[in-house]
């Protein structure tokens, strides 16, 4: 197996868990329990709540989108690593 392939099935675990951590970050941004969150294509409310402090007294609020960060982060990471390597640069 080589490197792409190896970083590609990586991404691709990496990318599982995705659902569970964007739904329930959009509920809590949105406020409702509705499972048709998850399919609206709604990303301003979204992306300023995960770069602000819309509730800063919601603990779940700001547990959840801490997690999300970092998930997102490493996702990133990943993301430029595999680009890296697509292109012959590592």
């Amino acid at each position: 197996m080589t490197d792409m392939h190896l970083i590609l099935l990586i991404l691709i675990i990496w990318s599982i868990p995705s659902t569970y951590f964007r739904s329930k970050f959009r509920k809590i941004v949105y406020q409702t329990d509705d499972w048709k969150i998850n399919i609206k294509p709604i990303f301003k409310k979204e992306i300023i709540g995960l770069f602000t402090n819309m509730y800063p007294d919601n603990k779940t609020y700001l547990k959840t989108r801490n997690y999300y960060r970092i998930y997102l982060a490493v996702y990133l990471i990943l993301f430029i690593i595999y680009s890296l390597i697509k292109n012959n640069i590592l």
